[in-house]
């Protein structure tokens, strides 16, 4: 069953993001992840306003949490660390 990462995020630091974005991009690829929804226009409804809404798609929840727990990926968020505010969810399919 397929799972899902969540992600609101607001970049504060651009050039540095697209160093997080670069890093992250070879980790998505090596756990099979699939990019439903990534920027592009959005409405916040409700809740606090961020600039970029990401949903990406993994084969299961145990590879979601691997690609999420993985030395790469630890990596990559050194530099989304110091470019971003983000709220990332992991959540199981139905």
């Amino acid at each position: 069953m397929s799972a899902y990462w969540i992600a609101h995020v607001t970049v504060t630091d651009p050039e540095v993001y697209k160093q997080y974005q670069e890093h992250a991009a070879r980790v998505f690829a090596d756990h099979g992840a699939t990019f439903l929804a990534r920027g592009g226009e959005a409405e916040v409804r409700e809740g606090p306003e961020m600039q970029r809404h990401v949903i990406i798609r993994f084969a299961s929840l145990a590879e979601a949490r691997a690609c999420y727990d993985s030395a790469a990926y630890r990596e990559a968020r050194r530099y989304r660390d110091r470019a971003a505010i983000a709220h990332v969810t992991i959540v199981d399919g139905v």
